[in-house]
Parts: C-alpha cells; sequence; structure tokens
C-alpha cells in the first residue's frame, strides 16, 4: 500500500512525488500484482492519482496524518486489506504497521539548520523522524546528499538506507516561443528575465541572492531582471526589505505563485535561472529549469551537484560577491548560456519517473517475500 495522503495542496513538494510515483508504478506491476492507494477523498486536491483499475484500489479513509487515530485505524485497515508491504512518505504515520515498511526520506533542514526553526517545530521533527526510522524496515533516500546526512546523524546501517533520485515531470520540456509570448502577456513579462522559483524560507538564501542582484546591477548595464516566483511565507518578508533597502525595485520583482501549468514557460523564457539555496533534498526547480532547456546558476551544497551534474554553474552559497560574480560570469555571453542550456537537457534526461518507479517496486518486492 502506498500512503497518498498528502497528496494535498497542503504537502506541494511530498503531493508531487506521491503523485508522479503512483502513476508510473502501475505500468510497471507485473501480473498478479495490485496497487493499493489510501487517500482521504475530502482531502485530496491538487495532485492526480492513477485512476482505479483491475490491479489499482483505491481506500479511502478520513484520518489524517496529522491525527493520533491513524495509529490504530491504518493498521486495522492493512489488515483487513491483507496488504504485504506499507510505504509512507511521510514521517507523520502509523508507527506500528505490523507489516514491512518503506519510508521516504527528504531532508533534515531542522537539524542542519536549527537556527532557521523554532526549538518547538525542531523537537517535532526529530521525534517523529526517530519514530519513523524505528518503525521502517527500508527507506528511500532522494539524493545521495540526503542518504549520507541520515546515516551520519541517525543510528542507520548503510544496507538500511537506498538512493532512489527523483525526476522532472513530464510537463517540464523546452516550451514553444507562442507559450512563452502568451505568458509574457498574461504575467506582464519582460523581454529578457532571470528567474528564482521557490519558497521564501531562510534556507532557500533569498536575501544573500538580493545582495548579489545589487552587484549584478551595478557591474552590467542595462542587467536583466530578477523575477522572484513562488509560494511566499509572510513569516520572512526581510527579503523583500532588502530588496528596499538596496533600492532594486525596478531590478527585482516578485511574481508570487504561479499555476502549475504555467511554469514550463515560466522557465523557457528565461535567460538564466538560478537557485542559491543552502541546502535541498534533491532540487527539482533546478532539473525542471534544464528540462525546459534554460541554463542554470546554482548553489555547490548538499544535493545539487548531483542533480545539475556538469551542466550548472556553481557558486558557494554563503558569499554573496561569489553568486554575483558567477551571474556577471554568464549573463553578458549568449553563446555560454546556449551551450550551458543544451548540456541542461542532456542532464535533465538523465532522471525519469520510470526509472524512480521500477527502483521504488524492486523495494516493494524485496520487502514482500
Amino acid at each position: 500500500m502506498l500512503d497518498a495522503r498528502t497528496a494535498t495542496d497542503h504537502f506541494p513538494g511530498i503531493g508531487r512525488y506521491v503523485s508522479q510515483l503512483a502513476r508510473h508504478l502501475v505500468p510497471q506491476l507485473a501480473a498478479g500484482e495490485e496497487l493499493l492507494l489510501l487517500h482521504n477523498p475530502q482531502a485530496h486536491s491538487g495532485w492526480p492519482l492513477p485512476p482505479l483499475q483491475a490491479n489499482v484500489t483505491w481506500v479511502e479513509t478520513a484520518v489524517s496524518p496529522f491525527s493520533t487515530a491513524q495509529q490504530w485505524q491504518i493498521p486495522r485497515l492493512l489488515r483487513q486489506l491483507n496488504a504485504t508491504v506499507y510505504h509512507s512518505a511521510y514521517s507523520l504515520m502509523p508507527y506500528r504497521p505490523g507489516i514491512p515498511t518503506l519510508l521516504t526520506l527528504y531532508d533534515v533542514i531542522p537539524e542542519q539548520f536549527p537556527q532557521l526553526v523554532s526549538p518547538q517545530a525542531r523537537l517535532l521533527a526529530r521525534l517523529t523522524t526517530w519514530l519513523a526510522l524505528y518503525t521502517g524496515n527500508h527507506f528511500l533516500a532522494i539524493s545521495e546528499a540526503t542518504r549520507q546526512e541520515f546515516l551520519a546523524r541517525y543510528a542507520l546501517k548503510p544496507e538500511q538506507v537506498s538512493t532512489v533520485l527523483l525526476a522532472a515531470d513530464e510537463q517540464f520540456k523546452p516550451q514553444p516561443e507562442t507559450a512563452v509570448t502568451a505568458l509574457r502577456h498574461k504575467l506582464n513579462l519582460p523581454e529578457s528575465y532571470v528567474l528564482y522559483l521557490g519558497i521564501n524560507k531562510p534556507h532557500k538564501n533569498l536575501a544573500r541572492l538580493v545582495d548579489a542582484w545589487a552587484m549584478v546591477v551595478r557591474e552590467l548595464s542595462g542587467a536583466p531582471p530578477l523575477l522572484i516566483a513562488g509560494r511566499w511565507d509572510l513569516r520572512y518578508e526581510m527579503v523583500k526589505t532588502a530588496v528596499t533597502q538596496h533600492n532594486l525595485q525596478n531590478h527585482i520583482r516578485f511574481l508570487g505563485p504561479v499555476d502549475d501549468a504555467d511554469l514550463p514557460a515560466l522557465y523557457s523564457g528565461a535567460r538564466l535561472f538560478v537557485f542559491p539555496s543552502l541546502v535541498e533534498g534533491f532540487g527539482l526547480p533546478v532539473l525542471e529549469a534544464m528540462a525546459c532547456g534554460t541554463a542554470v546558476a546554482c548553489a555547490q551544497t548538499s544535493s545539487l551537484p548531483e542533480v545539475g551534474g556538469e551542466a550548472a554553474a556553481y557558486f558557494d552559497p554563503t558569499d554573496s560577491t561569489a553568486i554575483a560574480q558567477a551571474l556577471l560570469a554568464l549573463l553578458p555571453h549568449s553563446a555560454k548560456l546556449d551551450e550551458m542550456a543544451k548540456r541542461g537537457l542532456i542532464q535533465a534526461s538523465n532522471f525519469s519517473w520510470e526509472e524512480t518507479a521500477v527502483a521504488t517496486l524492486t523495494h516493494y518486492r524485496r520487502l514482500a517475500q
């Protein structure tokens, strides 16, 4: 059983993962194998799941991952359905499921950057992670960097944790100029722009990106504007404050959330995608930008070199001057950006949800033996 209760808007990253995994698992199932999908029809939204069919069964429950009732109701469901393996995509899960359990691991950001998380949130994250790790029989890390972090911080044996990489969704591919132009009119975008896409939480390092962009504007005549797109957490307004302090209101624009269907055109229209995050479990925006044929400059930290390979340009994310120098070395050179974009398309093609599903299904079968 794949626990798809996190395929909701409340879990944007995990929801995307569960949705893509579920849909790509189905074609890989052998004769006699069945995928059980646990979901809450009242909470489900945003992320599509495979339809009911001969080898796919939806198991409905009103029990939330945040409810203590899941500790007895979900194991009871598993028994009633004779499920052979339980796969949780989240550390809030039943901690005595009663059958072999697989758990997906994303990151340890609250422990790597405790100053960015409240003590209560840090304690809760560590407690639920410990309980989930105690429960699981095997674990899937979404990058080798994530795998190494968990091995270093928890009492896990190397053979207990496998790296199973993610991929860009099929919609992320170079868009025709007509689509880019249509989005430009829809969102009133400039002809040329540099793009960041993601939330504004502190570990995303946007304050340093703003500092770096002030240097770019000073050094590069006619620098394109920087567009910052993505969900906005009102607790972290210091980024907008930094824009005002640097007098960059005419050089940095905040787009806010962008419809998922518009993201490929937004990536495709960018001159360069920049991603200064201090830490990432995987870093899907880097891969999505590359899949759309856009050159990428990103932090040389955590999982990002795994994703970007030799196609991306890297910088030290803790040094605003280093970020600015990396951008200044790229933006005036169209030929260099074009070559990076070509390498990025090749790099992105090395990742696929089919391979992710095949690897995951292999672990299901091993646990079911």
